[in-house]
């Protein structure tokens, strides 16, 4: 039996949602079984908006999925709206797509020269595998290789992306009732992924978060988009053996007052004729709703700031921005919801610095996201604001499919998955001819801000 966790509203900690991760471990059963059969139950400790109620983090490992379908009741009063036009991190592209897709951005991040030992997040006690009982499935790679190389970063960053997407399946089955189905796979070029998809549940039209780690060798063009970054590689007979690994996850509600998050955590690692190694990481998490609200914008925006702060008062206005330059549909003259945090090729001032940062920001993926789910999860809507909705999504697809250069790499890439890399399309969208919401309305409200980026915090 799942053990339920509750914590008391504190109205005056709208800021802010902390995390306290308290594992409570059941035993394996059938040593040497090919997957994980036993589950992890967690409690979490957040502060809440003012209306929130929060959840039990239940049985993590599922291989069945679909929760029961519905909708809200129509009619209700409409919510004011809203909204900053941002950009986001790479959208779920499996395999190398979203690691090696991401030549030419605008800038490079930079860490500072020391972070606090106050800052630096822990990891949780005990060895891999009691860690790894409360995962989804078992990791990509072998337990025995993960311990025998615990202290490596492809060890530890893995064990980070399986972690966050046991966290998330668990709290948005806890507050949809569906289940996950768990898709393993693997690439014949070498790595794989663990794809979690819930379709048409309570809450959740569609909800994807994947886990991929990769490796072999870099493509010629690949090489090529890497030093075109300015990246100085040398390989050995013309090949460069490479790692990378995530976590990624787009959310679709069927509310159009709860909004569509995402967010992406990687690391990528190659090595070199000399056998030194270039490491680095990247990532972000951005939120797009149909009718924002300030106070949810609010606490998305400043539990995000909050984990940057951590690190360097400078990462939340410089991450913002580019998130915010990166997710910008230009052919709509708009950017894709009200934006986040971004950042790539962060390999600096050291590699536990670097980690301990994207770990911080991982953390929050389920307090700045799962209040605003809570708050609005029972809110009625009306025929209307569903299409707007779904006009709002074909924006979206728009975006992906256009723009996005994880998914534009994973479609032409050989080996790649294809169904985790389309896995951030919505089930459903909207594309009407000429479409413009008339003058004074909440959908004109909030294409003005999204044509108009505004600061949250």
């Amino acid at each position: 039996m799942a053990t339920i966790v509750f914590c008391s509203v504190n109205k005056t900690a709208q800021t802010s949602a902390r995390r306290c991760l308290m594992p409570h471990m059941k035993k394996l059963s059938g040593a040497g079984e090919s997957r994980l059969l036993s589950t992890c139950i967690h409690g979490n400790s957040v502060a809440f908006l003012p209306g929130t109620r929060w959840f039990s983090r239940g049985s993590s490992v599922r291989f069945m999925s679909r929760g029961t379908a519905g909708r809200s009741a129509s009619g209700g009063t409409r919510r004011g709206a809203l909204a900053l036009g941002a950009a986001a991190a790479v959208t779920a592209a499996a395999a190398v797509a979203g690691f090696l897709a991401n030549a030419n951005h605008f800038q490079r991040a930079e860490m500072a020269t020391k972070v606090s030992h106050a800052a630096e997040e822990s990891e949780p006690d005990g060895d891999i595998l009691k860690r790894c009982r409360g995962f989804m499935s078992l990791p990509v790679t072998d337990v025995g290789v993960l311990e025998e190389r615990k202290e490596e970063m492809r060890t530890r960053m893995e064990m980070l992306i399986m972690e966050t997407q046991a966290d998330f399946c668990n709290a948005l089955q806890e507050v949809d009732g569906g289940t996950f189905k768990v898709d393993r796979w693997q690439r014949k070029e070498g790595g794989g992924g663990i794809s979690c998809v819930m379709q048409d549940g309570k809450l959740f039209e569609k909800a994807g978060v994947n886990v991929s780690v990769v490796f072999g060798n870099l493509t010629e063009e690949a090489a090529r988009q890497m030093k075109s970054r300015g990246k100085v590689l040398k390989g050995k007979d013309g090949k460069l053996p490479f790692c990378a690994m995530g976590v990624s996850s787009v959310i679709h509600p069927k509310n159009p007052h709860i909004p569509t998050v995402h967010f992406n955590y990687r690391y990528f690692e190659i090595e070199e004729e000399d056998g030194t190694k270039q490491w680095w990481f990247g990532g972000g998490t951005d939120l797009t709703p149909v009718y924002v609200n300030k106070e949810d914008a609010f606490h998305f925006h400043n539990t995000l700031k909050e984990a940057c702060d951590k690190h360097h008062p400078q990462y939340y206005p410089d991450f913002k921005k580019w998130c915010d330059r990166y997710f910008y549909v230009r052919h709509r003259g708009e950017t894709r919801g009200i934006g986040g945090i971004f950042f790539d090729d962060l390999d600096s001032p050291s590699q536990e610095e670097a980690f301990n940062f994207v770990k911080s920001c991982s953390r929050t993926v389920v307090p700045c996201y799962l209040p605003i789910v809570h708050k609005r999860l029972n809110e009625s809507f009306t025929d209307e604001e569903k299409d707007w909705q779904q006009v709002r999504r074909g924006r979206y697809v728009e975006f992906n499919l256009v723009y996005d250069r994880g998914v534009k790499f994973g479609l032409a890439t050989p080996g790649s998955r294809i169904e985790s890399i389309l896995m951030s399309l919505p089930l459903t969208a909207r594309w009407e001819y000429m479409h413009e919401p008339a003058n004074g309305t909440l959908e004109a409200e909030m294409l003005e801000v999204l044509r108009n980026p505004k600061e949250w915090v």
